[in-house]
């Protein structure tokens, strides 16, 4: 598209938006909008982008539009950080420890080359793996011929594979998209067409008493159903903790509290980053950095999207409800968010939601009180004999959204041996296993004469939960260390022997929330009322520190602050 068109279309969104003339400046690079300028409110410019990048000629947009609520960040000066010299040198680097890196990470460890993931958290799994649905979605909303279709569908037949090798949970039970009326009937006659073309495997539309059937615990109301038999739910944590273990096994490296300040280069050529800690020097970089790959790829000198977060709410209800429904459910879709529904984690617990909001800052987590209702207003909809009064908890997480709404996995075409994993949002859980088959992929056109690894194992090696166990493997258990027979999480039976295990672990979980991840303590109905005393109490013992240096999540969260005047307890 010639400028002057452009020009013209831009002038229109300003004049749709209510927005001054030439308050937003553009460039247009390669297919690629550059927006710059301010406007009153961050909302305001997410709308417009979302606008924008419709510009027929347009293939992605870069936002550096600045609101109240966000400024573009200064840059970092490398030196100080270059002056610690080399922390380490590797082959591979992925940034990012979530369920795109550690997937690639496992991928990647089938070869005989060195792999690092680094990880800016005190644990895997810390961003927007830890805090989605974990529901494996079927691929019938995605956009046909986008890659979240492609990879959508792809990754969720893979899923079968992977619970096998990896051993973590997953029920493959299907899906619901529930329609009241005759309208939500014509929208769910779409999906269903959109899922046909995107070749979902047994989907088809059925009437409200066979979805009933399938699902009792569905509204009297619902008069008919999209039904999506492959789609299915596991637990995000722990699909990605069984990945980094299983990569571990096959020789891949972790590395924790690192965080990434630049790109370095030789020439074209990446070279390695510079980290808090040092410089790490590497072949190939893999940017799986989820909500801040964009500023990743900006260091490289190749960007040419832009993450806006996009915040969901979710809400844990009480055990009490196991069984009363165990299928998701949910709504037609909107614009740019599945929206959520009702569903069983592979634990027993109902978990709700998400909904969908922009939000500015990349780390806002906060629930907002219309988000929580709107999430038990849809959920309560949707089923029936389940009380609002039963709900645990809440919390919320981040989507790492790109304007153009669609994954971004391929090689840089500045930068050799860099690779994006980029705009990983829904269903990038789903969508994983064939995410990291594109990185291969990607990985092996830069590196061809990557040697196969001859003992490579896919099988994970892992105990199963003491829970899970029948009596007489509990009692082999205990008599063989004591520290089983120890129950320290009551709600979820929990047992001192598995924390130890989860502290001493392959990954070693060093706060409250990485063993919460690994174990569930503190996951059930007190939310840690009881047990988290106890948590905190065995960290400081096995990690050799005080009770008051024990942290929910790393640096920053310390539980503990000073003792009590009654007998030194900590408070």
């Amino acid at each position: 598209m010639e400028k002057r068109e452009i020009d013209s279309q831009m002038t229109q969104l300003e004049k749709e938006f209510g927005i001054a003339e030439n308050s937003i400046s553009y460039e247009m690079r390669d297919g690629i909008l550059i927006l710059d300028g301010n406007l009153d409110n961050w909302q305001l410019a997410v709308d417009f982008c979302h606008k924008a990048v419709k510009i027929p000629g347009v293939r992605n947009l870069v936002n550096h539009i600045e609101t109240p609520e966000r400024k573009r960040p200064a840059p970092v000066d490398l030196e100080p950080y270059k002056k610690k010299g080399v922390l380490a040198s590797t082959d591979v680097l992925i940034i990012g420890g979530g369920i795109t890196g550690c997937a690639a990470a496992r991928t990647l460890s089938k070869y005989d080359l060195k792999i690092l993931v680094v990880e800016k958290e005190s644990d895997i799994c810390e961003g927007t793996t830890k805090a989605n649905n974990g529901m494996v979605h079927s691929g019938y909303d995605s956009k046909p011929g986008s890659l979240k279709a492609l990879c959508n569908v792809e990754g969720n037949a893979m899923y079968t594979q992977w619970a096998k090798e990896l051993g973590f949970h997953f029920n493959r039970t299907g899906s619901f998209v529930c329609g009241f009326n005759e309208e939500d009937m014509k929208t769910i006659q779409r999906l269903y067409e959109n899922g046909a073309k995107n070749k979902v495997p047994g989907i088809e539309v059925i009437d409200g008493r066979r979805a009933r059937e399938i699902e009792p615990g569905l509204s009297d109301e619902i008069i008919g159903a999209l039904w999506t038999p492959s789609a299915g739910y596991a637990e995000p944590y722990e699909v990605a903790l069984a990945l980094a273990e299983n990569a571990i096994d096959n020789g891949a490296e972790f590395m924790l509290n690192t965080v990434v300040l630049g790109i370095l280069r030789e020439g074209n050529q990446a070279a390695g980053v510079v980290t808090e800690q040092g410089v790490i020097e590497a072949k190939v970089i893999i940017n799986a950095a989820g909500l801040y790959a964009d500023e990743i790829a900006e260091m490289a000198g190749d960007e040419f999207y832009s993450i806006h977060p996009r915040r969901g709410t979710l809400v844990i209800f009480d055990k009490e409800n196991k069984g009363k429904i165990h299928t998701f459910a949910g709504k037609a879709p909107s614009n740019y968010t599945k929206g959520g529904g009702p569903q069983e984690t592979p634990a027993g617990t109902l978990l709700w939601g998400p909904s969908a909001k922009e939000v500015s800052d990349k780390e806002d987590l906060g629930v907002d009180q219309d988000d929580l209702d709107f999430v038990i207003e849809k959920g309560l909809e949707l089923t029936k004999n389940i009380s609002k009064d039963t709900v645990i908890t809440y919390f919320s997480g981040n989507r790492a959204a790109t304007y153009q709404e669609d994954f971004v996995i391929e090689n840089s075409k500045v930068l050799q041996g860099f690779i994006h994993a980029a705009g990983i949002q829904s269903p990038g859980f789903a969508a994983a296993p064939a995410i990291a088959k594109r990185v291969e992929k990607l990985f092996l056109e830069l590196w061809p004469e990557a040697p196969a690894k001859q003992d490579f194992n896919p099988i994970r090696t892992h105990k199963k939960s003491f829970r899970e166990c029948p009596p007489e493997e509990q009692r082999e258990m205990i008599q063989k260390n004591p520290a089983y027979g120890k129950v320290i999480c009551r709600c979820e039976t929990v047992t001192e022997g598995e924390i130890l295990d989860a502290i001493h672990g392959k990954i070693p979980a060093r706060t409250v929330d990485a063993v919460k991840r690994r174990t569930r303590a503190g996951m059930g109905r007190c939310q840690s009322g009881f047990c988290g005393s106890r948590v905190v109490e065995i960290l400081a013992r096995e990690l050799g520190i005080s009770p008051n240096q024990v942290t929910l999540k790393g640096k920053g969260s310390e539980i503990l602050k000073e003792p009590t005047r009654q007998g030194g307890e900590q408070k």
